[in-house]
């Protein structure tokens, strides 16, 4: 019997291939990655990586950014339905159309969108850097912020700006239900509850902690003595448990059913032997056009470069 893990492995070395997957990932796809991190660090791994060969285990939105940065690398995804639901909200047609609708604003896109989404913004974020990216700005700057109106609403309500929002959102972040979130609390007295800012304004106002994915790990780990109620996608768990083995972390349940957590079904697509036999076939590969590849990239350049003036 085949030992997919190694045969993995030996395809990599074969084809100078490296694997990056998203925290949101099943378990057994982040340990046999070459690097794991949210969106802003898969981005900047994507851009300085010596191999030739990238295989996103993600959603279709990551495999499109890793493309536009590496034009002459081979990009490939383990199964080209991870969509996102977020991206779903924002249709580049109907975005381009609200953005000519407002002239003089400036277009500031959440890295969860397609690439022709990206060709008619000014600067993409992600969650890990959105509020210092917008901060960057003059105050009295108009800005247009999409697709994730919980994001939006959450930076506005910490800069004190009044940024124009798209009216779209996360499907697992929308589900958190805040009652359930609140017997934990009864029930586990002292515990944080750890959340991402695309949850909604009133699950951010009971939450101790707001960051990204990255910054919800860097907390739990700087302070592992807390028993955490963790709020964002519960594939993040298995990182938080990998580097506090002693930490209580809870999953947020969503409000649908009786499931005691929150996965993303697109995340959940991906699988070992959809890797391997990606890997293997290399394919499916990630395409993205020319022209739109040219105008997106612009914007996801200026957030790295952002990024690393202000040291994030």
């Amino acid at each position: 019997m085949v030992d997919i893990k190694e045969a993995i492995k030996e395809l990599k070395k074969q084809k100078n291939a490296v694997i990056l997957a998203h925290y949101y990932q099943r378990g057994e796809i982040q340990d046999i990655a070459d690097f794991v991190g949210d969106s802003l660090a898969l981005a900047q791994w994507a851009a300085r990586t010596d191999a030739q060969v990238l295989v996103m285990c993600g959603v279709h939105f990551m495999g499109e950014t890793a493309k536009v940065l590496c034009p002459d690398k081979k990009v490939l995804v383990p199964d080209m339905a991870a969509g996102c639901s977020l991206a779903d909200s924002c249709p580049a047609e109907a975005f381009a159309k609200f953005v000519g609708e407002h002239p003089g604003y400036t277009v500031v896109s959440y890295v969860n969108t397609t690439a022709a989404v990206k060709a008619v913004t000014d600067v993409v974020v992600t969650s890990t850097n959105a509020r210092q990216i917008v901060e960057s700005f003059p105050h009295d700057e108009k800005i247009i912020f999409g697709p994730d109106r919980n994001l939006g609403n959450y930076i506005n309500s910490v800069t004190g700006r009044n940024m124009l929002l798209w009216d779209g959102c996360c499907h697992v972040h929308e589900q958190f239900s805040i009652e359930k979130i609140i017997e934990l609390k009864r029930s586990h007295p002292g515990a944080l509850v750890l959340a991402h800012p695309e949850c909604k304004g009133a699950l951010l106002k009971l939450a101790d902690v707001v960051g990204s994915t990255a910054a919800l790990l860097k907390y739990a780990v700087k302070h592992p003595e807390n028993c955490y109620i963790v709020a964002t996608e519960s594939g993040i768990l298995h990182e938080m448990h990998k580097r506090c083995p002693d930490t209580e972390f809870i999953p947020a349940p969503p409000d649908n059913g009786s499931c005691a957590c929150n996965e993303c079904s697109y995340m959940r697509l991906n699988t070992l032997e959809k890797l391997y036999d990606c890997l293997k076939n290399e394919s499916p590969e990630i395409k993205v056009d020319v022209d739109i590849a040219a105008k997106a990239v612009r914007p996801i350049e200026r957030m790295l470069e952002i990024s690393a003036r202000l040291g994030l």
